[in-house]
């Protein structure tokens, strides 16, 4: 992987730990951008990884966009602007591995959507989420937080710019767990730990379904579900995990 200035990468026992690293706040520029889509597209292809953990480095997971590099009104601007935001939540979304936010402190704003685009949520009890557009006069998030929030809680977020943190995420079953900070990340990893241990190739179909299936009918839904568990029926990974619950030991997976 190719030297990044903004994100530090740590890969062990097939889990990447990505950590948000441009102090003071770990505010998102155009270079961060970038380099997160780079690192999460060559971490979904690398072999070596089954799951990812992203966290911030310092009291802050991320605490939004640097508004110093906001867009001009000049032609084009805006347009190039709104398509790169948007890859840098894309690539999470769509990383074929599944992704942990481990939330060290504020997520706000961009970094509120970042932490919403992961598969899980776990954050430390000084972690909170917090969409602030309406103070600054901007829009947005809105798509993002209604996926974890309730229709109230959503339109609360939104409307009046509060902090949520852990406990409440933990409340409204937006994280996945609430815990001490010096506890965030292996908190992180024994979940990611867990996920190493599955079947690669199953793992990669489930986390599929959540993107297909989003939306759809779950008649249509479980139609594509059934369509993954049969192509997976052949699959290497499979026959080494029936034969490793036959024979009662651990599956071991070469891809």
């Amino acid at each position: 992987m190719s030297h990044t200035e903004t994100l530090s990468v740590e890969v062990a026992e097939y889990i990447a730990t990505i950590t948000i690293n441009r102090p003071p706040v770990n505010a998102q520029n155009n270079q961060f951008r970038d380099e997160l889509v780079h690192v999460i597209d060559v971490l979904g292809d690398r072999t070596d990884v089954r799951a990812i953990i992203l966290t911030g480095e310092g009291k802050a997971f991320s605490a939004g966009a640097d508004l110093s590099e906001r867009p001009t009104q000049e032609p084009g601007h805006y347009t190039t602007h709104n398509r790169r935001v948007r890859a840098s939540f894309d690539c999470l979304l769509e990383c074929p591995k599944p992704i942990i936010a481990a939330l060290n402190g504020a997520a706000i704003g961009a970094g509120c959507v970042t932490a919403l685009c992961c598969d899980i949520i776990v954050v430390s009890e000084k972690g909170f989420l917090q969409m602030t557009e309406v103070k600054v006069g901007l829009a947005g998030g809105v798509a993002h937080v209604r996926r974890h929030f309730g229709e109230s809680d959503a339109r609360m977020m939104i409307y009046t710019a509060r902090r949520v943190y852990g406990p409440e995420l933990l409340r409204m079953n937006v994280a996945s767990a609430c815990v001490a900070p010096e506890d965030l990340l292996d908190t992180a990893r024994a979940i990611a730990s867990d996920i190493t241990r599955a079947s690669p190739s199953a793992v990669r179909a489930a986390k599929k379904s959540f993107q297909m299936t989003e939306g759809v009918s779950i008649y249509d839904g479980y139609r594509f579900e059934q369509g993954q568990t049969r192509a997976l029926s052949t699959s290497e990974d499979t026959a080494e995990a029936m034969a490793a619950f036959r024979e009662k030991r651990s599956p071991v997976f070469k891809s």
